[in-house]
């Protein structure tokens, strides 16, 4: 427990410290985001990231306007109506804490474009014109009356998507390499005179461009993304059913070898084709097959199972006593002995 609390204090001791030192910045940002016209309005909106006294607005890092805060709200708006060419120019804000009573660092500076109708609008050209296949490289060029600064805009997008500075030049060329359906659309130019940072043309005529499929190529053949995960996901269950079917042949090999080994009975001895049935006899390869009818049967060790075959048991009762052996006396056979002869008995009259 009280390694916790003490690590509670220490960094809230350490944010306040933090917040002591240095507020944390804001951020700036314009309504309409895209630029205003002459005459037209715009609102400029600071985020504040911490409870503020008041907020300023600097211009060309200069203070121009400040406002009051209640510490509740998160944004300040500054609003500027009927727009002239004083109002375009970069802006920045700040603000002070209410807590250290102390100035944030200013915010990323944004600019304020203003467009004026008094330039005349440039003219654009698309080359080659018409549709195009996919992967043509196509060019759009814009001019103007002098020297400016080139913005290519396309419809649906609201930061340009192309700027380019032509030395003090009356033209400039873009470049769209090898374009997809996704180049596809409308696009306009519009320029900055020199002398006039935050200044702009009206946009000027528009061209469309138009990507169809190359000629030759299969229906769907650029699919973009979607074809290379379809092209991704079907390689993938190729390989895996691949590696599915090798190892199911592996191990189909590896039981029929097995059971052809169970098979065998000795070494020597092969059956032809399946195994038989118990009461068949094997073939030995490089004899002759044998004659039919039951005969004793074999081991390893060339003994019979007659011989292997345990004697029958004796029957049940008394036993009768075993009988002397039976041996040829020696005075018999001529031989000398201690023992007299039997005394021979008289014929019967």
């Amino acid at each position: 427990m009280a390694p916790t609390v003490v690590a509670f204090v220490l960094s809230w001791w350490l944010v306040a410290r933090s917040r002591a030192q240095h507020p944390r910045q804001p951020f700036l940002s314009l309504h309409p985001s895209n630029g205003v016209a002459l005459g037209g309005n715009v609102t400029l909106r600071c985020h504040l990231p911490q409870p503020a006294l008041w907020v300023l607005l600097c211009r060309d890092e200069v203070e121009i306007l400040y406002q009051y805060s209640t510490g509740e709200q998160n944004t300040t708006e500054f609003f500027f109506g009927d727009v002239q060419r004083e109002h375009a120019e970069k802006y920045q804000c700040q603000y002070k804490d209410k807590e250290t009573m102390k100035l944030s660092a200013l915010s990323d500076p944004v600019e304020l474009v203003v467009t004026d109708a008094s330039f005349p609008p440039p003219g654009t050209m698309l080359s080659p014109r018409g549709g195009v296949e996919t992967g043509t490289n196509v060019t759009i060029q814009c001019w103007a009356a002098h020297g400016a600064t080139f913005l290519l805009h396309k419809d649906g997008c609201s930061p340009p998507s192309q700027r380019q500075d032509p030395q003090e030049q009356d033209m400039a060329t873009f470049t769209l390499p090898g374009v997809t359906p996704a180049d596809a659309g409308t696009y306009r130019c519009s320029y900055i005179p020199y002398g006039y940072p935050f200044l702009s043309s009206p946009l000027g005529d528009k061209v469309t461009l138009e990507v169809t499929p190359a000629s030759g190529a299969p229906r769907g053949a650029e699919g973009g993304p979607w074809r290379t995960l379809v092209v991704a996901v079907g390689g993938g269950c190729a390989a895996t059913a691949a590696l599915v079917f090798s190892l199911g042949l592996f191990f189909l090999l590896i039981a029929r070898r097995r059971r052809r080994s169970e098979s065998c009975g000795r070494e020597g001895v092969k059956w032809l084709g399946d195994p038989p049935p118990p009461n068949v006899s094997p073939v030995f390869l490089g004899s002759p097959v044998p004659p039919r009818g039951p005969w004793p049967q074999e081991d390893s060790e060339h003994l019979t199972y007659a011989d292997l075959r345990p004697p029958p048991p004796a029957p049940r009762g008394c036993s009768p006593p075993p009988s002397p052996p039976l041996s040829t006396p020696r005075w018999a056979l001529g031989e000398p002995t201690d023992t007299p002869p039997p005394p021979q008995r008289p014929p019967l009259q």
